[in-house]
């Protein structure tokens, strides 16, 4: 059953023109006082979201993203200040890529968020998908095979370092710690200084696939995972692969436990009108989406119809309406939004966690908008329903 609605920001300011007919993704790039803006921005939605009730603002981590699109390089940063300026709301990791970092020190600053903020951020790990990001900053992401095996090497790492008051370890990337004398002994092992002060840490991971390899990875290190949000298919194979992950690791669960599914979403008093509002914001995501291989299905003359202005019909590029067919995205109204989620709730009976959000590209006003709308008139239906068993065991 649903009981808890977070929402994913990766990070894009407010672009000015948007969809197929502005400027193209390649040509963006703004100012250093616009690209600033993302912080006030990213404040608003917190304040909003704190106020209204929901759960957890999911961030992401990236960089040198000149066109707009996505602009915090420091979540964790970016976390600590959220908590103090707002009461309850958690603030998730969504993802850090871990071949950005070196492992000890993504603990490290893990560990002084969640000191600091009470356990109010949520630990998330990534691969990445942008070559620019990843390759810069010292990781592997054109060679995919060596990407997933820093990965894991670093994500075992970060654990053993959450996990134990000593620790060591010899792989192939990373000696830790190096074998040198130091203040007159033999190092043999290192302590994390400070440790998370909430054990184990609770941690995500993005489903893209159903690879039983990292799906077996996440249910060995109890890495929780995110499915869906506009860029990935929802479907039910992540879901059905994870369940069976954890039922290889002898857990039985029900169908989407241990999972939260992300929707991007649009309200309106009318399908017609959502669709019609929406339709520039998802010609803006899949500027920016699209060239990195996340529209399947693509053929060539489609790839190349995106990134030009105008035209995409004749290329016969899909519209938003296929992508509600895939039911990764949602425009509506907020009765049949209520609906959407009760045949989401039927599918995936262990489900209890929905992240609802606006495309890339969508102006900060209408972000609120959009969170204010679904929390007066679609998390009542859930919110009721999940009191109701509490109000008969009290009477």
């Amino acid at each position: 059953m649903i009981t808890r609605f977070s929402s994913l920001y990766a990070g894009h300011v407010d672009l000015g023109d948007m969809g197929q007919d502005a400027t193209p993704a390649n040509e963006r790039r703004y100012p250093n006082e616009h690209l600033m803006t993302v912080f006030s921005k990213t404040e608003a939605l917190a304040r909003t979201m704190d106020r209204l009730g929901y759960d957890t603002l999911w961030l992401a981590e990236h960089h040198f993203q000149h066109e707009g699109y996505e602009c915090l390089p420091n979540i964790l940063m970016v976390a600590v200040h959220l908590a103090h300026v707002t009461e309850r709301l958690r603030v998730g990791c969504g993802f850090n890529i871990c071949p950005m970092w070196h492992p000890l020190r993504l603990a490290e600053d893990y560990a002084t968020a969640d000191i600091l903020t009470g356990g109010r951020v949520i630990f998330g790990v990534g691969r990445g998908y942008h070559t620019r990001e990843v390759e810069t900053l010292g990781g592997f992401m054109m060679d995919q095979d060596e990407n997933r095996e820093l990965f894991e090497e670093q994500v075992e790492i970060i654990f053993k370092a959450f996990n134990n008051e000593r620790f060591s370890h010899r792989g192939k990337h990373y000696e830790l710690p190096p074998k040198l004398p130091y203040r007159g002994y033999e190092l043999e092992d290192l302590t994390l200084v400070p440790r998370p002060a909430r054990l184990p840490v609770e941690c995500w991971q993005p489903i893209v696939s159903a690879n039983p390899r990292g799906l077996d990875f996440m249910v060995r290190h109890g890495i929780k995972g995110i499915v869906g949000g506009g860029s990935a298919l929802l479907g039910e194979g992540p879901v059905v692969g994870y369940r069976d992950a954890l039922a290889r690791a002898g857990t039985e669960a029900a169908l989407g436990e241990g999972i939260c599914v992300g929707i991007n979403f649009h309200l309106a008093d009318s399908r017609e009108q959502a669709v019609r509002e929406a339709t520039p914001f998802y010609e803006e995501h899949a500027k920016m989406f699209a060239p990195l291989g996340f529209f399947r299905g693509l053929t060539d003359e489609q790839q190349a119809a995106v990134s030009r202005r105008g035209g995409w019909g004749d290329a016969g590029f899909p519209t938003i309406d296929r992508q509600m067919r895939s039911r990764s995205w949602f425009c509506g109204t907020a009765d049949e939004m209520v609906g959407y989620l009760r045949q989401i709730e039927e599918q995936f009976p262990g489900l209890e966690t929905v992240n609802v959000q606006s495309s890339m590209g969508t102006p900060e006003a209408v972000m609120v908008e959009q969170l204010e709308r679904f929390a007066a008139e679609v998390m009542p239906a859930f919110r009721n329903e999940r009191e109701a068993p509490a109000q008969r065991s009290a009477a």
